[in-house]
């Protein structure tokens, strides 16, 4: 007999995998999450992913830009994904899958990160998530890709558009990286304050705002840097929150 995910209203055969699939982000939120307010407010959470999670963002197919003759500019719109986001159109771009966007279309190809991103759309995930943040979700869409920067990356320091009403990384860290590849956060001087670790399974999300600066310096990645980017945004996505 089948039981129902009570979050998602959809069939799941094995008990365990149901139990894990309500629980495990929703743990994360409330047990292992700490809120810190240096240098703008901001959440550290673990363990938010599940096994077969992230195997998938490990495994994704995703091109290396040194085999492109690209190079790094600071920002993400190396693959065409910028410009088009700030025009809310939900694919990011015509990439050339330097970043892989989980839509309704790849869905049969990244079963346990869907099951993920239904999680996000949960009326309790976006509740707990609106409390602790302070803003509302509850009209919002879930917007959620895949990203693997190699060697050469850096995004200079930034704040997100006003689109994304909550922001955020969770890191995959299955190669031994350091874990000083983690987000860079400044202070409205533009001066380092702190550097979240690259720790697997490891994450952390903010609301955006004008002194949210973010990003990261030139590091040595010895190999890849995988994460998987989370937001909560105004324009429509294949993903309306419940």
């Amino acid at each position: 007999m089948p039981y129902i995910n009570i979050t998602t209203s959809e069939k799941v055969d094995n008990r365990k995998e149901l139990l894990e699939e309500i629980t495990i982000l929703i743990s994360s939120l409330t047990n292992k999450s700490k809120k810190s307010s240096i240098p703008f407010d901001h959440w550290e959470y673990n363990d938010p992913l599940s096994t077969g999670a992230i195997e998938e963002i490990v495994n994704a197919d995703i091109a290396d830009i040194n085999e492109h003759n690209l190079e790094y500019d600071g920002t993400r719109a190396i693959d065409g994904g910028a410009p088009e986001f700030r025009e809310g159109i939900t694919s990011g771009g015509k990439a050339i899958k330097f970043r892989c966007f989980i839509t309704k279309e790849n869905t049969e190809s990244f079963p346990h990160l869907t099951k993920f991103v239904k999680e996000l759309q949960s009326k309790k995930t976006h509740e707990t998530l609106s409390k602790l943040i302070n803003k509302d979700l509850s009209n919002s869409y879930i917007r959620v890709e895949v990203i693997c920067d190699r060697k050469g990356f850096w995004l200079k320091p930034h704040c997100d558009i006003k689109e994304k009403l909550l922001s955020g990384l969770i890191f995959v860290n299955k190669l031994n990286e350091s874990e000083d590849l983690g987000t860079d956060f400044y202070n409205e001087k533009l001066e380092k304050i702190k550097t979240v670790p690259y720790k697997n399974n490891y994450g952390y999300f903010f609301t955006s705002g004008p002194n949210t600066w973010h990003g990261m310096e030139k590091k040595e990645i010895k190999r890849e840097r995988r994460c998987l980017q989370v937001n909560y945004v105004t324009f429509p996505t294949d993903w309306k929150v419940k």
